[in-house]
């Protein structure tokens, strides 16, 4: 009876480190993107620019994919519990700083030192899985769960974190997982984690990873620009973006079981259509719809589980070794951020810009249509051109300051006109947002491609005679 306790206890106590390492490798995938519903309160905070701001997510990303890509020659030299004790340690001390940095360039380098702690806790975070488990199959589809879910999800827990406390509490209630993983590495059995198999990666492998790299390139839209559109253009707040782009990570839960059951080629061309088909569904927006966006996000979702779950089994495959595969996917996965966010942020700032204009037309035309009088006009543009043109490059204005100067309040003509200049403004950038979106969706369906080169090979596999054993040679 007591040992039958003892087992139970100690099961529990496995699943509780088992569930604190996964948390740690969640929010180190989560912040590819994590501040992105938080980009309004930077913009204020640092007084800066669409192009600039996107560096405190360009920076976590490029560090983490070159960290990794440095990593992967070594891993079969190094002992996972080393590694991993000094990404925690890193990444907790780097999200501190992050949390209370005092300008923007601080917060940009610790951005960078955090990618770096970040590389090194992921790429050793599967053999530390599997020390806690003692099940390569569970330590494997825990970690995977746990990195897609966090790059998912990540948007939605930064908007909610902004609206409740502050931006920097993304940063700050990090570090506290970080040191709690830290603490996990003295367990025994984790102490006991493999080296990693030594070996060269294999066509399989590399092709899956140029895959990983056009699905995150391609999410860039779903987690980047969809977010930015909602907060910055149709100006919700942190907790209702979040609620708007929480479509994605559900459906990409709901569906992660299928890659198992479904067929490689049906997985792969399903989830290129609705990964592509949900990113260009988001360049035809036809207005500041929520219902659209979060239906178009679900279907995101619904592509990223079926690529990813196909892509992500042959990028990290069963019997091979663990860091070494795994450090290459994490680089790969954080490339196609790069890649994504290089490709589309200035393209969306040029379309901004010239966003600005068509909307400062659209205002003017509004206005001059407007039943109000003359007197209320003339100043009211006024006011309007000024805020247009004192608003920085790259953002968007914001001009309900100007109705409220004059007299908005009480007044059922003015408010009118000022509901429909919103509408106008809006449908406007609404539409800037357009070519980056098919941007992304290009990427989006690029990334079926060698999901179908996969696709064949594993079902080579499963059609392939069973091997003979092969009797050893001794000699004559």
């Amino acid at each position: 009876m007591t040992a039958v306790a003892t087992t139970g206890t100690a099961r529990r106590s496995s699943v509780a480190l088992t569930a604190v390492v996964a948390t740690a490798v969640a929010l180190a995938f989560a912040d590819s993107s994590i501040v992105v519903l938080a980009l309004p309160d930077l913009y204020a905070t640092f007084d800066t620019t669409l192009v600039t701001v996107s560096w405190v997510v360009t920076a976590y990303n490029v560090t983490i994919a070159v960290a990794a890509f440095v990593l992967v020659p070594l891993a079969g030299r190094l002992r996972p519990v080393p590694v991993a004790a000094s990404g925690f340690a890193v990444f907790a001390v780097a999200s501190l700083v992050c949390g209370v940095a005092p300008s923007f360039p601080v917060l940009v380098g610790a951005r960078g030192v955090q990618g770096v702690g970040g590389a090194l806790l992921l790429a050793a975070s599967l053999p530390v899985l599997l020390g806690l488990t003692d099940h390569a199959p569970r330590a494997r589809s825990t970690w995977a769960l746990a990195g897609t879910l966090g790059a998912a999800i990540g948007p939605a827990l930064g908007g909610v974190l902004t609206e409740l406390l502050s931006w920097r509490s993304i940063f700050l209630l990090q570090a506290p997982v970080a040191v709690a993983a830290l603490a996990v590495l003295a367990v025994p059995a984790v102490r006991r984690a493999a080296h990693d198999v030594p070996g060269r990666l294999t066509g399989r492998e590399i092709v899956a990873n140029v895959g990983e790299v056009l699905l995150f390139a391609a999410l860039v839209g779903a987690l980047f620009l969809a977010v930015l559109l909602v907060i910055v253009v149709w100006r919700y707040s942190p907790i209702q973006g979040a609620l708007a782009v929480s479509t994605l990570p559900v459906a990409a839960l709901v569906a992660r079981p299928l890659p198992r059951h479904l067929p490689g080629s049906l997985c792969a061309v399903a989830g290129g259509f609705l990964l592509g088909g949900g990113l260009l569904a988001l360049a035809l927006l036809p207005d500041a719809s929520a219902a659209y966006l979060a239906a178009a996000l679900a279907a995101c979702g619904g592509g990223l589980a079926l690529l990813g779950g196909l892509l992500g089994a042959a990028a990290v495959p069963p019997g091979a070794g663990l860091m070494r595969p795994a450090t290459f996917t994490i680089g790969a996965r954080h490339l196609g951020f790069v890649v994504g966010l290089v490709a589309i942020a200035p393209l969306l700032a040029a379309d901004l810009e010239q966003a600005t204009l068509d909307a400062t037309r659209a205002s003017a035309q509004v206005i001059l249509d407007g039943r109000v009088g003359l007197r209320t006009k003339v100043p009211l543009v006024l006011d309007l051109r000024n805020d247009i043109l004192d608003t920085p490059r790259g953002r968007v204005p914001d001009l309900t300051a100007a109705f409220e100067e004059n007299g908005v309040d009480g007044d059922r003509q003015l408010t009118a006109v000022r509901n429909d200049l919103v509408a106008a403004i809006e449908d406007t950038i609404t539409r800037a947002f357009r070519p980056s979106f098919l941007l992304a969706a290009l990427f989006g369906a690029a990334a079926s491609l060698p999901a179908l080169i996969v696709a064949g090979w594993r079902r080579e596999d499963e059609h392939a005679p069973p091997a003979r054993a092969v009797r050893k040679e001794t000699g004559p």
